[in-house]
Parts: structure tokens; sequence; C-alpha cells
């Protein structure tokens, strides 16, 4: 799956889920935009794709905040030329019972999570539409689906980041531009290295293939949905879940 000659940006990019996907597309190719907060570590991401004989830039960004978004995408578009594949994987949580969750994490969780994918979308749409071609990839989570309890903040954005995927794919599939979701399940990252090993053993009771998915997981399928390969699947919600959720 050659994606030779195509521009892609990821954001959330500075670590997990993000950085894996930003390493996959510059190794099929793709001369990757890597977008996050921490300026450090996108630092040393570009560094380590360039070493291995791929294209990389760096935009610091923090996806929040609109004015942010738009001045990323600008500098990106002006410097690459184009977005090709865009990757809407910038996420938080703030966990709380709903009966306590204060509304300032409910926002903050929200805007991070769900309106930044708008924003992004918003903006990297223009490019998509002038040359007839383009792949739109959001990344959700089982619990968008399923939803759990302590994270109606959480599932709620990435439960509207479904709806929202559908919605894009509708707009734009007569451009030739496809939009899809990833949802992960029980992954190997930051957000998750915290859990305790009880809480551990008794989430891979419900993972069917009995282990944890890894990033590389996840980027495979981000891969999969940006190629040529793909070209015929838009509107559509690829489980990578070790069978979490069925169906």
């Amino acid at each position: 799956m050659s994606l030779s000659g195509r521009v892609a940006l990821v954001t959330g990019a500075s670590q997990g889920i993000g950085r894996a996907c930003a390493l996959k597309l510059a190794a099929s190719g793709a001369t990757v935009a890597v977008a996050a907060r921490n300026q450090e570590k996108l630092a040393e991401l570009v560094q380590q794709i360039e070493t291995t004989g791929g294209k990389a830039s760096a935009f610091p960004v923090d996806v929040a905040d609109e004015e942010q978004v738009k001045t990323a995408f600008k500098t990106a578009l002006g410097q690459l030329g184009k977005i090709d594949i865009l990757v809407n994987n910038a996420g938080i949580t703030r966990d709380q019972l709903v009966m306590r969750m204060k509304r300032a994490d409910w926002d903050s969780v929200l805007n991070t999570n769900l309106t930044s994918a708008y924003l992004c979308i918003q903006q990297a749409i223009g490019s998509m539409l002038k040359q007839r071609w383009g792949r739109i990839i959001n990344i959700t989570s089982v619990f968008g689906q399923t939803g759990q309890a302590g994270q109606a903040n959480y599932a709620a954005s990435k439960a509207g980041l479904i709806g929202l995927t559908m919605a894009i794919a509708r707009e734009v599939a007569s451009r030739n531009i496809t939009c899809n979701a990833v949802a992960p399940g029980f992954i190997e990252t930051a957000m998750t290295s915290g859990f305790t090993e009880d809480f551990r053993q008794t989430a891979l009771k419900a993972v069917p293939l009995g282990r944890v998915g890894t990033t590389e997981d996840v980027a495979n399928a981000v891969e999969f949905l940006a190629s040529e390969e793909a070209s015929y699947i838009t509107g559509h919600v690829l489980n990578v879940n070790g069978g979490m959720l069925m169906g």
C-alpha cells in the first residue's frame, strides 16, 4: 500500500496511537505533518522519521484552540502544498461519575475530542476538494459504541465522532473523498498505562483474542483506510478491538 506523493496530517502525533500512525504513514511513503502540543516530542518524531528516510514536518498546535488550528493548517498547506490524508487522533480523558463531573471537564473533552475534528476537517477539506481526492480518518473508541461508566464525556465525544464521520462521508463522496473511523479497544498507550493490574486482568477477560492491542494494530488500520485499496469504503467504522464488540 504505497502512499508515495501523498501528504498526511496527524493530530495528537506526539505519542501513542498518533505517533504510531505518523510512523506508519511515513514508512508507506507519505510526507507527514505531525501536530500536537508537545514541541519536543514532535521534534523527536520528525527526526526519527527522517532518519529512516521519510519526510516529516512538525506543527505545534492545541487542537482545542480554533485560532491555533487555523494557523497550523495554513502553515502546513503553505509549506507542503496540500493535505491528502487527515487523521483526527488528538484526544483526552477527564473521567468522573456524571453526578460529580464538572462542566469544565465535559467541555474540555468534547472540545478536544470532537470539536477539534470538525475544525480540522474544515481546514483540510478545501485542499481535498480542489484535487478531488482525500482520506479523512477519525480515531474514535469502542466506548463510543458501548458507553462506559465514569466516561460520559469521553463516550459522548467518541460517539459524536462516529456521527460526524458518516455525515462528512455523505457530504464529500461525490468528490472522491472518503471519511471513515477507526474504533480501538483496549490499546497499550500512555492513557491506559495507569490502570491497575486488577483492572487490566478484568478488561482482558472481555477481549476474545486475549491480549491488549498495540498502537501498531491501530496504525495498520489507518494505513489501509488511507490507501487506494480502501477507495470503495466510506462512512465505515473499522473496529480494532480484539473482539470486544462484534456486529
